[in-house]
This record gives C-alpha cells, structure tokens and sequence, in this order.
C-alpha cells in the first residue's frame, strides 16, 4: 500500500456502474503533481425518526432499502432513537425522501439535504487547503484526464494532518472584448485581449495583435488565442485561478466564445470545460482541480465602497492608481493600430496585475475561513458569513454527534419572516457640544460573550416552572428562561472559538517568520468573524438552529450590560455623551487632580 500527502484543493463525484465515485482533487506536497484520489466505499444517508420503531422498520425494508441501523443522536438536547438508512446513490435521496416522509410510521426525517460531497467532508473530517494523507495504490481508471495527473485508490479513510501550505499559486485572468456597438455580445463581439498574470512573477497578454510589449504574446486567430490560454493554465498549473466579476462575465463570456467558435475548454486536470452551477442567485464557474474564486465577491464580503470597480478597490486597498481605458472606448483603442492600442495592451496586463495582487491581500483570509469551516474554497468564497456559521456548525455538530436541524419549510420560513424583529442593541443619541478628556469603553466580543454566560441555545431555553432560580438564567425584559447547566451546543462552539482564538493570537505574538505570522493572523480574523456573527444566525428566518427567543435575549442583556456600564462609569466621574450597541464616549467631569 501507497502513502501519498496532498494540499486538498477540490472535491466532487461522479457516477462509475450506477455507483458513486468521490473525487479528491489535490497536489502532492512533495511532488506538486497535480492527483486525483478516489474512493468507492462512501454511501448516502439519512436519518428517520420513527413514530413505532418496528413498524417503520417493516415499511422501509418494503421499499426496497436494506442498509438499516439505529443510531442514538442529540437532538436540540433530548437524546433520541433515529434510523439510518443508507443508499446506494445519491440520486436516490430526493426520490425516496418524499415517499419516506409521508410514511405513516415516520415522524420526521434529517440530513436529507446535505449534499453528498460535503457530507463526505464532514464524515471524514478532511478539510480542504490542508495537507491530506491518503492511503491506496496509484492505479489507472477510466478518468479522462491530463498526461501528468495521477490517479490515486484510496483503500483506507483519508486522514487530516490538520498541516497547512501557507503560500497558495495564484493565476489570475481578464479578457478585453470587442464593443463597437456597445454592450458585446459573445455570439458577434471577439475577445480581442486575454491577460494572465502569477504571483511568481508569471505575466502574458493573448492577442490577435502585435506589440512591441515584451508581455504581449500574438496569435493568428481567437481561436489560437483561446487553445494558448487552456495551455497556459494547464503550464502554470495554479492552486486558485482568479478573476474579478469573473462568474458574471469573463468565463460565461470565453465559454460562449468557444462554444460560438466551435473549440473545446479543457481547463479541469479532468480535461472538462467550465461548468456553471447555482450559488444563491448567481452562476458560479466551475473549473475542476483548479479552484477559480471571484475576487468581486470577495470585496463585497470584506469591504465597504461606493463603487466597487476594480480601480476603486486598488485605489483604496493600495493607494494606488491603476492604468484605466474608458470602457465605451475600448474598440477604439483596438481599431486605432497606434499608440492607443499600446495603451490598450498595457490596460489589459495591469487588470491581471492589479488582480494578482488583490487576490494575495484578500484571499488568504478566505482559505482560512476554508480551514475553519471544513468546505471547499470554491465554496467558501461564494458562502455568506451566515452560510459559513451554518456550516462550520453543521460540522461541530457531528462532532458532537447532534442531528443537524432541517431547513425551514416555505411556511416555516414565511412566519418567521413575518413575525416582529427583534430589538437591536443600546443606542444613546449623542450630546450636542464640544467634549475634552473624553474616553472609550467597549465590550470585547459582547454578544458573543452573552451567548456563553447566559448559555443562550435551542437547546437551554425552557418553559418549566420548577425549576428553582438558581438553576436558570432569566432574561430582562422577558421572561425567557435558559439553563444554566448542561452547556449549549452553541455556546459550546462559540467558546471554543474564542478560546481558539485567543492560543492563536498567542501563536501569532511570538511568532518570528513573517508567512507564519500572517497566517496565524488571517485564522484568528477568520474566528472573530464567525464569533461575531453567531448573534445573528439565530435570528436568520433560513437558518437551521433558529430560535427568535434566543436572538432577544442576546440583544436583551447586552443592552442590560452596556447601561449598567455606563452607570458605572458615573461613580467614577464620568458622564456618557454617546453610545452605540457594544461601547460608549464619556467625558471626564471629575477633578482631574483626584
């Protein structure tokens, strides 16, 4: 037997003989060969809570589903009996889920809707970034696939090192597109520019065109253009491929290209072209074994703009101005064969440039949060914070051997939206005039912190009456009632991220190497951030633990604690002039002599 170790980049399966196949996509961490290493053995499943045990039993052998155990699981705290009923493919689930649901001698039915690859994920606790160790035997299979990648069995279950690769390769890529008469068209309008640009120093501009650039490389048709590309990938070879509103236009744009010019894309390591999946509401650009994340989503993430072109967030993430070409102009620019298509060719290598280099500022905290929340980057970098706290709490949960909470129906999700907000945090007008001696008070990681001391969770929260006082938490300004002991599931999680945090912080303080130091730094930003926002998870109409109660009596005591700050500061000579959620502004009134 074989023991190979990968930077786990992708995941997916496919279907070989009615069965399905997982596919691991990474490189060697020795080798930098690009491998795929599949695995056979893995099974869809899903939970049933039966109405009579015995029964129900009977009824789901009648259909036809054999692989039958019984598991005992927490859910929402009670400990209860489920089925586990595993499948032969994951096609089967949305077949049968419906038919097992209306079951008479079926409650209700869990983790139907996790999709098979992360299940896979989570089950392995393998996460993607990190350095993977499998064991198997290097061997063929009917994957069409580039000359140099090798085909791994995997014969024993993948472990985690739980080891990183702190420096990612980076391609990113542009196209300039012909648009004489305004908006292109991909079925009339040529691609007329295509620029790529590495984080080694790699840098090319695909043209129709000559130049006397140094970087401009010419080719005697879009056709040849488009082929030079996939080789240029294929020849860099790249950990993340990396676009900017490269979902939206440049790869729909250079798939219809190449469907138009009637040529094949193969970009994947499995020789594939780009496929495009939904991702909330958008298209997203799949490229197999090459991660591809679109920086736009990214900055729309982690940033705050008026505008958010590319030069806008170049300007205010380097303070620098990048070369710029009107964008009605740029046929022109084209047409001219002067000193403006020389511009234009410049224009075109600093779009991948300025690219490259937002994506080696940005992306780094993205593959943290890859680590943290244990799914792929692929996925991560098109998740909502709240997505990512849903998923990072799918994982702890079977961690902790909890059933994960389904979805909510239409009209589960319909009344939760259409019952009364919650109220917000504490918030003092500020005073009219002009302060001194002013100072700052804040809480650190206040809601975060309120969800662990009140053990705020689904689970905690009760309605008995008797109970003695000193066996639960009450709300102020309801009568919510939480218990104080067993810990929360989520409190649970949520302190382990802050204690998490700070050993990290710890790590990051002494830490010397500088790529150390930085990434120690992106995976304590990547905590805070699911910290801060478990607040509002519970509160989100979609979200699997909601709980409307818990996300009021959150606000509730932090609104208790900040007043209460804020009185105290009194006795100290303070007076408060503003306040806002978490912290407060007071002026000092006291005698300063004191």
């Amino acid at each position: 037997m074989e023991t190979k170790t990968i930077v786990l980049n992708d995941i997916d399966y496919i279907t070989r003989d009615e069965k399905p196949v997982i596919r691991l996509f990474g490189r060697d961490s020795k080798t930098n060969e690009n491998v795929i290493a599949y695995d056979t053995t893995f099974k869809p499943y899903l939970y049933i809570l039966p109405n009579n045990l015995d029964e129900c039993l009977v009824e789901l052998r009648q259909l036809g589903i054999d692989d039958l155990e019984l598991e005992d699981k927490i859910d929402i705290g009670v400990k209860r009996e489920y089925i586990k009923a595993t499948l032969i493919h994951p096609q089967e689930v949305p077949k049968l889920r419906d038919i097992i649901r209306e079951l008479p001698t079926v409650r209700e039915i869990r983790e139907y809707d996790i999709p098979f690859y992360r299940r896979y994920l989570i089950d392995k606790q393998i996460t993607p970034t990190n350095v993977i160790e499998i064991h198997g035997k290097t061997q063929d299979m009917d994957f069409d696939v580039d000359d140099d990648v090798i085909i791994f069995k995997l014969e024993e279950n993948p472990i985690d090192t739980k080891e990183i690769v702190n420096q990612n390769k980076i391609l990113s890529f542009d196209i300039e597109v012909y648009n004489a008469e305004g908006m292109p068209s991909a079925k009339k309008d040529a691609i007329i520019m295509m620029s790529l640009c590495g984080n080694n120093g790699f840098k090319k501009v695909l043209s129709t065109k000559k130049s006397s650039k140094d970087f401009v490389e010419t080719l005697p048709t879009e056709e040849d253009m488009l082929k030079r590309f996939v080789e240029i990938i294929k020849e860099e070879n790249p950990d993340m491929l990396v676009g900017y509103n490269s979902d939206n236009f440049d790869l729909p744009y250079i798939k219809e290209r190449a469907d138009t010019l009637n040529i094949k894309l193969p970009l994947g390591i499995d020789k594939s072209s780009i496929k495009f999946i939904k991702r909330g509401f958008n298209n997203a650009g799949l490229i197999r074994g090459r991660v591809h994340v679109d920086l736009y989503l990214l900055v729309r993430q982690y940033m705050n703009l008026d505008r958010y072109t590319l030069e806008r967030v170049y300007k205010e993430l380097f303070d620098i101005e990048k070369i710029d070409v009107p964008g009605d102009k740029i046929f022109e620019y084209w047409d001219s064969d002067n000193e403006l298509l020389e511009k234009l060719f410049d224009y075109s290598m600093d779009d991948a440039i300025t690219t490259t280099e937002i994506a080696d500022k940005l992306t780094p905290l993205t593959v943290a949060q890859t680590r943290l929340v244990g799914q792929p980057l692929f996925d991560i970098a098109r998740m909502t914070t709240g997505q990512m706290v849903e998923w990072y709490l799918i994982w702890k949960a079977f961690e902790k051997n909890n059933i994960i909470p389904n979805k909510p129906t239409t009209n589960e999700y319909t009344q939760r939206r259409s019952s009364k907000k919650v109220a917000g945090g504490y918030v003092k007008e500020p005073e009219k005039g002009l302060f001194e001696h002013i100072a700052y008070l804040d809480f650190k990681s206040l809601y975060p912190s309120v969800i662990i001391a009140q053990n705020i969770s689904p689970d905690t929260i009760t309605t008995d009456d008797t109970l003695d006082e000193s066996e639960y938490h009450l709300c102020p300004e309801s009568d919510y009632k939480f218990l104080k002991e067993p810990k929360g599931f989520i409190p649970s999680i949520i302190g382990y991220i802050l204690d998490e945090r700070q050993r990290i912080k710890k790590l990051m303080y002494e830490e010397t190497v500088p790529e150390q130091k930085k990434a120690y730094d992106f995976e304590q930003q990547g905590l805070k951030r699911l910290a801060n926002s478990m607040f509002g998870a519970y509160g989100y109409a979609r979200f699997r633990w909601y709980k409307k109660e818990c996300a009021a009596a959150i606000t509730a005591w932090g609104r208790e604690y900040i007043q209460d700050a804020m009185k105290k500061s009194e006795e100290y000579g303070f007076k408060p002039i503003y306040a806002d959620t978490d912290g407060f502004y007071a002026t000092y009134i006291g005698n300063l002599d004191d």
